[in-house]
């Protein structure tokens, strides 16, 4: 201290003192320390002294830290920003949801690992993101630290008034993504409204009657378009004489005016990643073979077992059946359950059947995996295809659900159509599509008609390690444990 004192008496007289201020916090008080540089201009010496200060009134605003994207993880660099549960003035604890992002292969809710304040969020909607980049800044009690990898930057100082009316959250609210959106919107904190759902989960209901309550408003019901019917025969206008009728102009057309534009948009999302699979689709020699399935009784016996299922909380389709019929087909042609390398010299035969379900979404068709069918019942099957039905409704699947199928079944029936040219997923061997089942006449062994329950189903192999009858034979396995449900018994395991 002596010597800081000397040295600005020895200067005061040549120049003026430059004070730059760095700053340390210390068991929860940040001191200002500084260094002093001599610049010989005689007119600031009293500016200089103004700033050698000893202030605390920054302690209260913590530090500000930058929460970076960490690596998802599979290689993915970049993800687009889908929805933001927070904003700027927020307050969250560890583990609060955050934001949910999508990559190329899945979307991923990143979550905090700090309490504190949301002071600013780097990106907007459908933005892209960029791992090892901040994502958002989190204003965190000083007193706490930060991890060293983290970057702090230095908080301006806040008035006191600002301060107390920080909203501080003591505990966790629960609320889906949807509800938490609506919120945001209408700028309702959720601090502040009592939840009615289970564990006290605020519900859209318990959104809207806050809402009512502070605007005394009604919602209007949504608007229905209003349907005019036509007119009776008895009150059709009379038809016009023929003279005057002969008189009626021409009408002259006119140009038709037409304002709309073209929209470019970036192939983001899972729309990336089905234009690089499909790219990749186009090396492989495809072959097709196609065939009718008589599931009359396995449509019986799906009726008898459907309300054991909803006991058990699970809905059963045709589905689960489709695919452990499959899986029983793969133990006997292994084949079809296989991968070639790229050079074309060495094929891998999988010992999992993790069977894929090509799912059409609102982000896009997506394909999710069962896995190890082969050790699976037909009631566990359904129940993971309702948790991927779910999750991927939700645009909430994970990576570890959308990689490592081996064989793929595509159920375009649902949509409709009958017959269909579907494309393998590399690394994959093969694939099927599923039409619709359809009520059709058939002749039985004593050539009698009968009302059958058809759908078609239309393969594709890779022809480069899968030979026509391998897939026919397969085919027809499969074809008969379906057609003939009771034959499955003998080989499950």
């Amino acid at each position: 201290m002596a010597a800081v004192t000397a040295l600005r008496s020895s200067c005061r007289t040549a120049g003026r003192l430059v004070c730059i201020h760095r700053v340390r916090s210390c068991s929860g008080i940040r001191f200002i320390k500084s260094k002093y540089v001599c610049v010989f201009d005689k007119s600031a010496l009293k500016f200089s002294h103004q700033q050698r200060l000893f202030r605390t009134s920054a302690v209260s605003c913590g530090q500000i830290v930058q929460f970076k994207l960490s690596d998802i993880g599979e290689g993915i660099t970049e993800v687009t920003v889908k929805e933001w549960y927070i904003k700027e003035g927020d307050s969250v604890s560890q583990f609060d949801s955050i934001c949910e992002v999508q990559s190329d292969k899945a979307s991923v809710t990143i979550t905090s690992r700090y309490d504190g304040i949301i002071r600013k969020l780097h990106y907007n909607l459908d933005e892209i993101a960029y791992v090892g980049k901040p994502l958002v800044d989190i204003e965190i009690d000083a007193s706490k630290g930060v991890s060293p990898e983290e970057d702090v930057v230095e908080t301006p100082p806040m008035s006191h008034e600002e301060h107390t009316h920080q909203e501080i959250k003591g505990h966790k609210t629960l609320a889906t993504p949807a509800v938490r959106r609506l919120a945001m919107e209408n700028n309702i904190k959720l601090s502040e409204v009592v939840g009615t759902g289970k564990d006290n989960r605020i519900l859209k209901e318990d959104i809207l009657n806050y809402l009512a309550k502070q605007t005394g408003a009604i919602l209007p019901p949504s608007p229905k378009a209003e349907i005019i019917p036509p007119l009776p025969k008895s009150e059709t206008l009379p038809a016009a004489p023929k003279d005057r009728a002969r008189k009626i102009p021409v009408p002259v057309s006119r140009p038709i005016v037409f304002s709309g534009k073209d929209k470019t948009e970036p192939v983001t999302g899972f729309h990336k990643a089905m234009v690089k699979t499909m790219s990749a689709a186009l090396k492989i020699p495809h072959f097709g073979y196609c065939d009718e399935i008589d599931l009359t009784q396995l449509v019986q016996l799906r009726e008898e077992l459907k309300p054991l299922a909803q006991v058990r909380g699970v809905k059963l389709s045709f589905m689960p059946f489709f695919i452990k019929a499959a899986s029983l087909g793969l133990l006997q042609y292994p084949i079809l359950n296989a991968s070639l390398d790229e050079s074309c010299q060495n094929v891998t035969y999988k010992a999992s059947h993790n069977i894929g379900v090509a799912m059409d979404t609102e982000q896009g068709l997506i394909v999710p995996n069962v896995k190890n069918v082969q050790v699976c019942s037909v009631f566990e099957i359904a129940s993971e295809l309702n948790r991927l039905q779910s999750l991927g409704s939700a645009g909430q699947l994970g990576t570890n659900d959308l990689t490592g199928g081996t064989f793929t079944l595509s159920n375009i029936g649902t949509i409709g159509g009958t017959y269909a040219k579907p494309v393998i997923l590399p690394p994959e061997v093969a694939i099927g599509a599923l039409g619709k089942i359809q009520v059709l006449p058939r002749f039985n062994g004593k050539g009698e008609v009968f009302k059958a329950q058809i759908m078609n189903v239309s393969w594709s192999a890779d022809h480069r390690i899968i030979d026509g009858a391998t897939m026919a034979r397969f085919s027809n396995l499969w074809k008969s444990y379906l057609e003939n449900p009771a034959s499955m018994l003998l080989d499950l395991k």
